[in-house]
């Protein structure tokens, strides 16, 4: 028995060698390549649209944030003197109008449907009877900086809201005179406004700023363009007299014109930007010289010729407006009605006789 019982201690000790020096099983893991597992997919949200404009400026028929279509807009004379460049705020106006003043020289009447947040405004200078007549067909508040004694006549005969930088009241506290274009330019190039003066100003009094019922927009827009069956038209020359030229060039991805003025790009002083157009109007009409000094009597009511510079292409058409109150009517050759592009537009009126209109490929 005692035998048996060291027997089986003995095959027990063996058991337990074996079993401290057995290899150890095999990872079983050891020899699957696991394939790389994708990481979940990250599914981008879809940006939000942007809101579409619910108004519409009816100077540029583009849409905006803020209404206003009933507001009356600013008509602003500024100077087009060599010495007077760069412009300031021209590149925030809706419509601008060249037209020879006297003696050569070309002033642009400025639109502006709104000035708020335009900055300074100038150098401002003074007006004539045929920028009148222009603004009042937009019920315009104008601004500017002296007058012919004929201008000054119209201006209170016909009872217009007017603010004077030279001859002025209380409404002259919205102009200065910059200290650096003093030393540069000259006492007359000097004279700056800015929209947020205009604006101060012009709600501390009782001035209507709203047209009144029944006034309808002076534009008509589309969402094509007029002009895009006409002749090509990429580089435009209205040469209004031996002092002043200005140039349109086409640009064929912005699909506007870029303007020159003086032979160098018309650029804005508050933003170093070049002045760009999506309309350009070309108006003939009659002029006559009135005194030594030069002044014109322009025509703006009546009836004429032109052309509509859209994209690149040219077209003929026609003007006519009744009255100073009235708008510009624009129509083709056929009759039908002229709709511009959304956009700002520029407007040319000369004297084809004594200025002269070069297209060129």
């Amino acid at each position: 028995m005692k035998k048996f019982i060291v027997l089986i201690l003995v095959i027990a000790i063996f058991a337990g060698l074996a079993s401290c020096t057995k290899t150890p099983p095999e990872d079983v893991g050891s020899d699957i390549i696991e394939e790389p597992v994708d990481p979940p997919e990250i599914v981008e949200p879809e940006p939000e649209p942007e809101p579409e404009p619910p108004y519409t400026n009816p100077l540029t028929g583009l849409g905006t944030f803020e209404d206003l279509e009933n507001l009356r807009p600013f008509a602003v004379m500024l100077n087009d003197k060599l010495e007077a460049l760069p412009q300031l705020g021209i590149g925030s106006a809706d419509i601008i109008y060249e037209v020879c003043a006297e003696g050569g020289i070309t002033r642009l009447e400025a639109l502006f449907q709104s000035v708020q947040g335009v900055g300074e405004i100038g150098s401002v200078r003074s007006i004539r009877p045929y920028y009148i007549e222009i603004a009042t067909g937009y019920d315009s508040i104008i601004i500017h900086a002296g007058a012919s004694e004929e201008a000054y006549d119209n201006l209170k005969k016909w009872k217009l809201v007017h603010f004077d930088g030279v001859r002025g009241g209380r409404d002259a506290n919205i102009f200065w005179r910059d200290e650096e274009r003093l030393k540069n330019a000259g006492y007359e190039h000097a004279l700056l406004t800015s929209g947020e003066d205009i604006l101060e100003y012009l709600n501390s009094t009782k001035i209507r700023k709203e047209h009144e019922e029944g006034y309808e927009a002076p534009l008509k827009f589309g969402t094509e363009s007029a002009a895009r069956l006409g002749s090509s038209a990429p580089d435009v020359r209205v040469r209004f007299s031996k002092y002043k030229s200005t140039q349109f060039l086409y640009d064929m991805e912005s699909l506007d014109y870029a303007v020159f003025g003086h032979d160098r790009e018309c650029v804005d002083g508050n933003t170093s930007e070049q002045l760009r157009v999506k309309n350009l109007l070309v108006l003939n009409t009659t002029t006559k010289v009135l005194d030594s000094e030069g002044r014109l009597k322009v025509a703006v009511t009546g009836s004429g010729s032109g052309t509509y510079f859209c994209e690149g292409k040219g077209v003929e058409i026609k003007w006519s407006r009744e009255g100073r109150n009235d708008a510009f009517l624009y129509e083709l050759v056929d009759g039908s009605e002229l709709t511009l592009m959304p956009g700002k537009s520029y407007i040319c009126i000369i004297n084809p006789k004594v200025s002269t209109l070069t297209i060129e490929e």
